[in-house]
């Protein structure tokens, strides 16, 4: 099993960081034969070609399955994102402090306009659907390194059918407070993280937890062109693979179990 971290755009990478690791060819096509490849979502925001970038992961998801593997992901913050400027655009959110809107966040977040006019009911179809976590083979698989997920619910299939709701609905608080839940950062630092993440693995499962969204080379305050492998922390149970590929970072494809872990 293998896991991609966070794209945001960056299709050209990805598919040379795919096809070193012998999951597809040079033209982005699969050859992972019965491999399974999970993605912890940010295909969007901040790169060239999101769009690009989900039909591509939409498009190896059928010709894995064809081939006895699987390709699926999670959703990030970033497709709450895009899916919510595209369903409310500049709308208001009620009651906030100052000025709070999608379309505000999105652009404030790298949003481009070709990812939004190239969105089609297909994507948005396939992106609410996608799960927020996962478990596989005794690793936790999220996007954001955050404890709010447990807000949602008390087990996996509690909180993907509470987010699943949200992302269904026309609620723009609702909507809001997802976007804002998924956009915590760093529950596994500091002394306290090891406890943390045991709390988190003990209610949902697994004994590693594996996440994106949090870029290695800032929690080691290095430049991400240093990065050349995930981060293992918090007493060794939890996986970073997030190594800032819009920022200089390389585009990692991690199998599991990790090695270094």
């Amino acid at each position: 099993m293998y896991v991609v971290g966070d794209v945001h755009g960056h299709l050209a990478e990805l598919t040379r960081a795919l096809h070193v690791a012998e999951l597809c060819d040079e033209d982005g096509h699969w050859t992972g034969g019965e491999a399974e490849l999970w993605f912890l979502g940010d295909f969007v925001d901040r790169g060239p070609d999101g769009v690009g970038v989900i039909d591509l992961v939409m498009r190896l998801g059928e010709e894995a399955a064809e081939a006895g593997g699987a390709v699926s992901s999670l959703i990030g913050n970033h497709e709450v994102l895009l899916l919510g400027m595209y369903r409310f655009g500049d709308e208001q959110v009620p009651d906030s402090m100052g000025p709070r809107s999608f379309a505000r966040s999105w652009l404030l977040n790298g949003g481009l306009r070709s990812d939004q006019d190239r969105l089609t009911d297909e994507h948005v179809e396939w992106l609410t659907n996608r799960p927020v976590l996962k478990l596989r083979d005794d690793h936790l698989l999220m996007h954001s390194d955050t404890a709010a997920y447990l807000e949602w619910g008390s087990s996996i299939e509690e909180v993907n059918e509470a987010v699943r709701h949200v992302l269904k609905g026309d609620d723009l608080v609702d909507w809001w407070e997802c976007w804002r839940k998924m956009t915590t950062r760093y529950a596994f630092r500091g002394p306290q993280g090891p406890e943390i993440a045991d709390e988190l693995l003990a209610t949902l499962g697994g004994s590693t937890i594996v996440h994106g969204h949090s870029v290695i080379a800032d929690q080691l305050g290095v430049p991400p062109d240093q990065i050349d492998g995930p981060l293992v922390y918090a007493g060794d149970k939890v996986l970073a693979i997030d190594a800032g590929l819009y920022s200089g970072g390389p585009c990692l494809v991690v199998p599991l179990p990790y090695a270094g872990a």
